[in-house]
């Protein structure tokens, strides 16, 4: 079984779940702050902030694998996002269509 990594607890970051306006399905999730915020509304397309590089990113700088940016949703708590995009590629970095790609037992579906 996949061992689940509890360790990243996101400070002033936003859960950001990020789904294919075409078809509803989840393709990713990650965090945004302030500045990823601002980007992301300023040019309509997805900007994050990347816990492990410390790091501000916009999804697709290396891989061309953007996303436009169709509609926003927030949560009753204010604390979490949900954005749906139209995807130019994969969302996974692993090549995959989204990272949400096997089962808990470690299973390609």
């Amino acid at each position: 079984m996949i061992q689940l990594d509890f360790s990243k607890l996101p400070q002033q970051l936003l859960t950001t779940v990020i789904t294919d306006a075409s078809n509803g399905q989840v393709l990713m999730v990650a965090y945004m702050n302030e500045e990823s915020w601002q980007k992301t509304l300023a040019s309509g397309e997805t900007w994050f902030w990347s816990r492990s590089r410390q790091a501000l990113w916009h999804k697709g700088e290396t891989s061309g694998n953007t996303q436009k940016v169709v509609a926003i949703r927030v949560d009753c708590d204010a604390d979490t996002l949900l954005i749906s995009v139209t995807p130019a590629g994969p969302a996974c970095h692993t090549g995959h269509y989204s990272c949400f790609y096997r089962d808990i037992e470690g299973n390609e579906i």
